[in-house]
Formats: C-alpha cells, sequence, structure tokens
C-alpha cells in the first residue's frame, strides 16, 4: 500500500507496478503544491499543473494495474506479518509493505488574509517560483534568523525587494551593510494584513495603517510532516534543525527511504521536507524498488522453506518412517511428525484429488472474500479454491512435501501471489494475525496432536465478523478395498469427536459467538488406488459477532 499520491508516491506505485507487484494507493487529494500554477525545473513537466501532472501519474500507474482510491487513513497497525490499514469509511486493508508519502504541512505566519495566497502570490522557494515574478516589487516577511539569507537569494530573480522586519530579529550591522550594498530596502513595524485587488496581491499593510506596494510576498514556513492516521506504526518524528534553529518536523528514514519500523518505507517531503517535485519522485522511485527488493527476499525464504526434500532425503525418510509403519512401530511416529507427514506424501506424485473440501464449498461459497487461514492444507485444493475466489490465503502445513505441491498448483493457477504458504506444527507454533475465514478441514494426525488446543487457537484468529469453519471425521473411516476385503483406518492416539464434542472443547461464549451450523453426515469417496473410504463427518460453523 502506499499512502499519498503526489509525486513521491505515485512514483513508487510506478515501479512497484511494473514489478508485478499487487498495489493499492490512497490518496487524500492534499498534496502541497496544488495551489500553484505550475510544476518547475522538472524535466518535460516544466510549467504543467500540479493537478495535471498527478493526473498524469496515476494514468500510468493504473496501466500497470495499481489501484487507486481517493480517501484517507485513519489507522494503520502492524497485523499478521505485515500492517492492518483502515480507512476513513471503514474499510481496512492488509498490506505486506508500506510506502508512506504523506508529505508536510506548511505552517504560516498568522498574518490575516496571507494563508489565501499561498501557491499564488505568497511564496517559499525561489527555485520554484522566482522566474514566474522575476522583474516584480517583492517583499520578505521576516519571523525568523535566516531572513536576511531570503532577501538575497530573492534579490537574484529582482532588484526590487523589501525585507519587512515583521517578528523577526534586527539585522546585524553586517547584515545591514550586505543589504545596502544588494539595494535591498528595510520596512520596520509588524505586518497586520495584505491588500488585495481582483485577487492579486498589491500591497502590505503594516501597523498603523501604512500599506507599501508589493506584488508578492515571500515567507519561511514550518515545514511539519504529517502522520496523522499512522500513529499506530511507531514511527517518530525528529525536529528538522537548521544552525541549531528549528524550521519543521521530518520522518528519519535511510537513503532508501527504509523508516525505523520493520517494513515501512517512506519518501518525499516527509523525509526531506525541502526537497522539489523532481526530488521527491525520485525518492518515490527508489522506495518502490528497495520494498520490491525486500518482498524479493520474503519470497524466497518461503520458497526455500517450501522446498520438498530430495529425492534422496525422501527415500531415507519413506525407508523409516514407512518401514516403521508397516512393521506396526506406531510409536516411533510421534518422535518427528513433521518427517512422518513428508514421507506420507512421498509414497505417490498426489495423495489428494486437488478439489476443494464439500463443507468449504458449501458453507463458504457466499463469503465476502477476504483474508482465510486454511489449516492443514495438505496439497492446496482449498486454498487455491480460495484464491480464485479472490481471497487471499494463508495455507499452512507441516509437510514441506504438501507444500511444495500446493505451491506449485498455486502457480499453474496463476493465483501464487495471493496465496502465503507457511509450514508449522501446529502445536507448536501458529500463524501470526486476524483472518475473516479460519478453515480446519480434517484436521486429523496419528499421534499425539492437541486438536482441541489448536483449534481454540484458530478461534483466536477469528477476526470480528469472521467465520471459523471445522470439518471432521466422527470416528474411524472404514474402507472397501478393490478384493471385497475391508479396512479401518485407526487414527492410534488420536480421537475422533462428533460436533457436539467439538462445540463442547470450544467453549465460545455465546455473547461472542454464533453457531451457524451443526451438521453431521455420511459420505464416500473413491481413492487413486481403487479404495472406497466410507466416512461420516462433522460440520461445525460459528459467527464471531
Amino acid at each position: 500500500m502506499v499512502i499519498g499520491g503526489g509525486a513521491a508516491g505515485l512514483s513508487g506505485a510506478v515501479v512497484l507496478g511494473r514489478a508485478r507487484r499487487s498495489v493499492l494507493l490512497v490518496d487524500a487529494g492534499e498534496q502541497r503544491n496544488l495551489p500553484a500554477d505550475g510544476v518547475h525545473n522538472y524535466l518535460t513537466a516544466e510549467g504543467m499543473p500540479p493537478h495535471a501532472l498527478a493526473a498524469a501519474g496515476r494514468k500510468e500507474a493504473e496501466g500497470y494495474g495499481v489501484r487507486i482510491l481517493a480517501g484517507r487513513v485513519t489507522a494503520a497497525e502492524p497485523h499478521a506479518g505485515g500492517f492492518r490499514v483502515t480507512l476513513e469509511d471503514g474499510t481496512r486493508v492488509q498490506a505486506a509493505r508500506l510506502l508512506l508519502a504523506t508529505g508536510i504541512t506548511d505552517e504560516l505566519p498568522p498574518i490575516p488574509g496571507l494563508a489565501d495566497r499561498w501557491g499564488r502570490d505568497l511564496l517559499h522557494c525561489p527555485y520554484c517560483h522566482g522566474w514566474e515574478v522575476r522583474d516584480r516589487p517583492l517583499g520578505i516577511v521576516s519571523t525568523g534568523p535566516f531572513a536576511v539569507e531570503q532577501a538575497l537569494l530573492w534579490r537574484q530573480w529582482s532588484d526590487d525587494v523589501t525585507l519587512f522586519l515583521h517578528t523577526g530579529p534586527e539585522p546585524t550591522d553586517e547584515q545591514y551593510e550586505q543589504l545596502a550594498a544588494r539595494g535591498v530596502a528595510v520596512v520596520d513595524g509588524e505586518i497586520t494584513g495584505v491588500e488585495v485587488t481582483d485577487d492579486r496581491l498589491t500591497g502590505v499593510v503594516l501597523a498603523g495603517g501604512r500599506v507599501v506596494a508589493r506584488a508578492a510576498l515571500v515567507t519561511a514556513t514550518t515545514m511539519n510532516a504529517t502522520l496523522r492516521g499512522l500513529e499506530g506504526l511507531g514511527l517518530e518524528l525528529e525536529d528538522l534543525l537548521r544552525d541549531g534553529h528549528r524550521i519543521g518536523r521530518y520522518l528519519p528514514a535511510d537513503p532508501t527511504g527504509k523508516t525505523a519500523a520493520a517494513g515501512v518505507w517512506a519518501a518525499g517531503n516527509l523525509t526531506v521536507p525541502m526537497a522539489q517535485v523532481i526530488a521527491s519522485a525520485a525518492a518515490g522511485t527508489m522506495a518502490g524498488a528497495m520494498i520490491n527488493m525486500d518482498l524479493v527476499a520474503e519470497d524466497t525464504r518461503r520458497a526455500v522453506a517450501a522446498r520438498p526434500l530430495r529425492a534422496e532425503e525422501e527415500s531415507t525418510v519413506s525407508a523409516r518412517v514407512l518401514g516403521d509403519r508397516r512393521h506396526g512401530v506406531e510409536e516411533t511416529m510421534a518422535d518427528d511428525l513433521a518427517a512422518t507427514w513428508d514421507a506420507r506424501y512421498a509414497e505417490s506424485d498426489r495423495i489428494w484429488s486437488g478439489d476443494p473440501n464439500t463443507a468449504l464449498v458449501t458453507e463458504a461459497g457466499d463469503l465476502p472474500p477476504g483474508r482465510a487461514l486454511d489449516l492443514g492444507c495438505g496439497e492446496g485444493g482449498d486454498a487455491v479454491w480460495l484464491a480464485r475466489r479472490g481471497w487471499t490465503v494463508t495455507a499452512v502445513d507441516i509437510s514441506r512435501v504438501a507444500l511444495e505441491r500446493a505451491a506449485q498448483h498455486a502457480a499453474d493457477a496463476g493465483i501464487a501471489d495471493r496465496i502465503d504458504f507457511q509450514r508449522h506444527n501446529l502445536a507448536e507454533s501458529f500463524p501470526d494475525g486476524e483472518y475473516d475465514l479460519v478453515s480446519a478441514q480434517f484436521l486429523h494426525s496419528w499421534g499425539d496432536m492437541p486438536r482441541d488446543a489448536i483449534l481454540a487457537r484458530a478461534a483466536a484468529a477469528v477476526a470480528p465478523g469472521g467465520i471459523l469453519l471445522i470439518e471432521g471425521h466422527s470416528g474411524a473411516p472404514h474402507w472397501e478395498n478393490p478384493d471385497g476385503t475391508h479396512g479401518s483406518h485407526e487414527h492410534p492416539g488420536h480421537e475422533l469427536p462428533g460436533p457436539d464434542q467439538v462445540i463442547a472443547s470450544l467453549q465460545l461464549p455465546d455473547a461472542e459467538w454464533e453457531l451457524l451450523v451443526v451438521d453431521e453426515h455420511a459420505r464416500e469417496r473413491t481413492l487413486p488406488d481403487g479404495r472406497t473410504i466410507h466416512h461420516v463427518d462433522n460440520t461445525v460453523k460459528y459467527r464471531r459477532r
């Protein structure tokens, strides 16, 4: 997510869009330079009105798939390994990284009528506006120690410059000599207002009523960085000092735009208040590139974590674990549950059908897409189905082999960017964050798996208004072999509870949870090896109030 639609934000968004990232830019439409007639010192865009430059930038960004929303951010906080951002209309968005380009607010001297002239004939930067007011009568409003320097600088564009001492300090003898040498007049007394004729500044009104004719005024501003609504990120502004004098506040960042908050970059006047438009655009370009590099590193870490066992590793694990199972030594499985499941998946190129679970399709098919957590994702059938329907999915399994297959299926389906595959032994670790749907489909295992405790953590991960969907076996399934004999899978050491037992174990309070579905049903399915498996399954579905 990019917050801010000026030159910095739009430039960062274009870079990220061209890098094939999913980008949302939120723009409050309050760019600092909007009152100005034109943008200057921006190669090929010289004199372009700021609103036109922003419109062209939005068009370019949208051409690379960037979504742009007009709105304001009211809250942002770290969440689920990224950030949860709330907009003024109540919309919540989950973002992996943030680029802040919220700019600054200029604090002007409290002179009646002055603020209305900002960006037109009340100016601050000679490089931005000097050419446009060249050879005209200019006035410098002194409010601090750098007014003499300003007057001498603006003298480059006009030989009719007057320094109004207003509330600023008296110049030193040396400064008076410099001003006299350059023909800069000095006027004592405070300014009480401005004279405007036909919407053009024509004079400066002093205490006592004297009017000094001027065509434009120049003033220093206090440049305060804007982080309204972003307090939850824990960022701290610092004073911008010059020769020990505070001239504003800014957000510290390194040369790439990286801030002190992990996953947050910043660019533009927010970090360099005196930067011109072209410099802000360059900073946004750099920050966008660095965000993409950071995401590439994370994508690589995840790919390595989901990497399947090499052939020799699979063979070794299969020989050890499956050999133990075939000889009835079930108790050894608890020693290395991950290896057990890796070996199980290594038995065949495909264990499950690849279709989504029926209960998930039935109970989640009408839900609006949001953030989903798929516990025990296996080879990814459910995760891929959800992602195809617009969900952003965190898919979890204990088996590296299963996760690699699931990731490949997601890539084949063209939705890999919508699924975050994570490897967890849920008895020991659990994915962070809150989710609009938490799905536990047949979360059963060999050995001592604390299913009740895991489902309690699953409930805690459901966001307000979200759904908890649990599907499981009621008692051990049995099968019919192709030769007519029957077998049974005992799930040793693991209870297969009915729906009432699931509800009792969760102990979810009625004041917080609404029980939507309690169901027990029989079904059968045919495995790839020809066996027909008979099940009695149960569905429990809650909505968090």
